[in-house]
């Protein structure tokens, strides 16, 4: 049994940034697990640039951000477990993990934090008629072919989804030689940031068929078609409207889900709108001790979040572990609910003491659908404490608002936080 006063579950951007906050301030142990041999997680593949605008004020590409942060952690005295497969949390914190090197390795922790990741939805998840050939990948696969192993996974293709990876797949795919026919995305909104659909489509002239889904697959041995129809206010496809597109590739980008067995299996209550925990203004789940960060929270759009939401969790990962350590009973909390309303699907957190909450807090959100003209607030208890115009809002962007101490705590008495959308 080995001993760590914070264990960080996952060595992507998340892991890095919640490992290098843990071991800020004091001299504890930190170990970081992760299941692949090198760290810096999706990254790897991530080749193009558009990282680190907001964390280091320069344009880098996904590799180059990860190094930054690798360094970082190794430079602070993070330790780290390689190739390890974590296969139990236990209610006490006790982490199990196993390994080809190390064998079965158990680790009490002070602390654990929860930095998984996401991954993409299959085929399976999507009901498409047809045949099972090849040629049908999800875009990270794709990614990973191209970018990682060098090899193309066809040259007459068509993407399903307008998620951010599937539009710099799209791009990608343009800059390798292949034919792109069409973005193909079920609602009446792109799921990606609007500077990729600028940048990834409109500058090829990939055209971006919304409302529009795949009906069926051609081929038994390799994909030969795809058949894409528009579909209606209920998201069912209209007879008549069937396109034919002669391809040899579908790419998926179709929507992330956060890796949460371990979450689920250790206890932790997840939220059915995120499908991540459910965390408290110090990100930390309803298993005391346990927090969570990154994708495996809440699915984000840019990575430079994900490492300022890491470093939170990191250091109040740390606190609780110092404060267990020194056998410190912890304050008994009061957690204000916060509540999603008129358009706004979630926030993160999803509950507020505001006696334990820094000065400044960043609640993260992200609406259900397209809104201009809307105002973003904020109320207590009925009370309206901040009001942001927006010109608009679309669900691919993850928003953000941030409350202050001295406002919740001058309301007195709280029972609910509420965040909704306003005619500007």
């Amino acid at each position: 049994m080995r001993h760590a006063d914070v264990v960080v579950i996952g060595g992507g951007p998340a892991g890095l940034a919640a490992a290098i906050a843990a071991r800020q301030g004091a001299d504890r142990s930190v170990l970081v697990i992760e299941r692949d041999v090198k760290l810096d997680g999706i990254l790897n593949q991530c080749i193009h640039n558009g990282f680190g605008l907001i964390t280091f004020n320069e344009e880098l590409t996904g590799p180059e951000y990860a190094a930054r942060f690798e360094q970082r952690a190794r430079e602070a005295g993070v330790d780290f477990l390689l190739d390890s497969m974590v296969l139990d949390i236990s209610n006490d914190r006790v982490v199990t993990c196993v390994s080809a090197g190390h064998g079965l390795v158990q680790v009490q922790a002070g602390a654990v934090v929860l930095a998984m990741g996401c991954r993409e939805r299959p085929r399976g998840a999507l009901n498409i008629p047809g045949f099972r050939p090849a040629g049908v990948y999800t875009a990270g696969t794709a990614q990973r072919l191209v970018n990682i192993e060098g090899l193309m996974p066809g040259r007459e293709v068509v993407i399903l989804g307008s998620g951010d990876i599937g539009l710099i797949m799209a791009r990608r795919m343009t800059l390798e030689g292949a034919h792109v026919a069409c973005v193909a995305e079920l609602m009446p909104f792109s799921g990606g940031l609007k500077r990729n659909i600028v940048q990834c489509l409109d500058d090829f002239q990939i055209p971006l068929l919304l409302s529009h889904t795949v009906t069926r697959v051609e081929g038994e041995k390799r994909v030969e078609a795809v058949w894409v129809s528009e579909v209606d206010e209920h998201l069912r496809p209209i007879p008549g409207t069937e396109v034919r597109y002669p391809c040899d590739t579908l790419l998926l980008s179709v929507g992330l889900l956060p890796e949460n067995e371990l979450s689920r299996q250790a206890g932790v209550e997840l939220s059915r709108v995120t499908r991540g925990p459910v965390v408290n203004e110090s990100l930390e789940t309803s298993v005391p001790g346990i927090f969570a960060c990154g994708n495996v929270l809440h699915v984000h759009d840019l990575v430079d979040y994900v490492s300022q939401e890491a470093a939170v969790a990191g250091a109040h990962a740390a606190a609780f572990a110092d404060a267990q350590a020194a056998g410190r009973e912890l304050a008994a909390a009061h957690e204000v609910p916060v509540e999603a309303a008129g358009g706004i699907r979630y926030t993160v957190p999803q509950s507020i003491d505001p006696a334990r909450m820094p000065d400044r807090l960043t609640v993260r959100f992200r609406v259900g659908g397209v809104y201009e003209h809307r105002a973003v607030c904020v109320y207590l208890d009925g009370e309206r404490i901040l009001r942001r115009k927006r010109d608009i809002l679309v669900p691919g962007q993850m928003e953000q608002v941030d409350l202050r101490r001295e406002d919740l705590l001058a309301h007195g008495t709280l029972d609910k936080i509420t965040l909704t959308l306003e005619e500007a």
